[in-house]
């Protein structure tokens, strides 16, 4: 069964390691704050201004002029930090932030990533994902597997503008767990009850399937 936005935030949130500082792309990429796993401490990071952000807020608890990047309303942590977005791209550009997730409309097999337009429609901007993708340690970006006509998102080489060049390191959709390699995706784990064969069905770039597949525990 291929996971849902959830599911993909939960198996996200498991690459977590203490101590990490984190920025969270808008879409599905703001569900991982809900799943931090107990026993570390994880800081996000937003770029319009807070160090600490916590889950999103409960039903009617939530303060309107609190609000991440993509202009949802959040709450914050003990000790969070506010500033402008000056300070919030410096941290970015220098190099500060351990992690980023973001959402994509296409990944290469060779990390390439576009998630920022699509030719025709209305966009307000890249925002802050060019300096992500270019200072950030790690990149993992959450996405479907396949857009809504069907056709694969994780291609040999991506056709929509792009975000940044081979920078991506870890894809999750909700059919699998990819890492991208030197030679291509390679299958690291299945979404529960999905099969090998559906996957490999769905990836037009190159995807390398070493052994068993485990599935995720999600």
């Amino acid at each position: 069964m291929a996971l849902d936005k959830n599911g993909i935030a939960k198996r996200i949130a498991q690459e977590l390691q203490d101590g990490y500082y984190v920025n969270l792309g808008i879409g599905i990429p703001t569900l991982v704050a809900n799943y931090i796993p107990k026993g570390i401490e994880v800081i996000l990071q937003s770029e319009n201004g807070l160090l600490g952000i916590g889950p999103f807020p409960e039903k009617g608890k939530a303060d309107p002029d609190l609000i991440n990047a993509g202009k949802q309303t959040i709450t914050a942590i003990k000790g969070a930090a506010f500033f402008d977005s000056a300070t919030s791209f410096a941290m970015i550009r220098g190099g500060h932030i351990d992690l980023t997730v973001l959402g994509a409309f296409e990944v290469s097999d060779t990390g390439d990533i576009s998630s920022w337009k699509i030719p025709g429609k209305m966009v307000k901007g890249m925002g802050g994902a060019m300096d992500l993708v270019a200072s950030a340690k790690n990149i993992i970006v959450a996405t479907t597997h396949t857009d809504r006509a069907g056709n694969s998102k994780l291609l040999k080489s991506c056709t929509l503008p792009l975000t940044g060049v081979k920078c991506v390191k870890k894809i999750v959709t909700d059919l699998a767990f990819i890492e991208v390699t030197d030679n291509g995706f390679k299958l690291l784990e299945r979404a529960p009850s999905v099969s090998v064969e559906e996957i490999v069905e769905k990836t037009d770039g190159k995807l390398i399937v070493e052994g068993d597949i485990p599935e995720m525990n999600v």
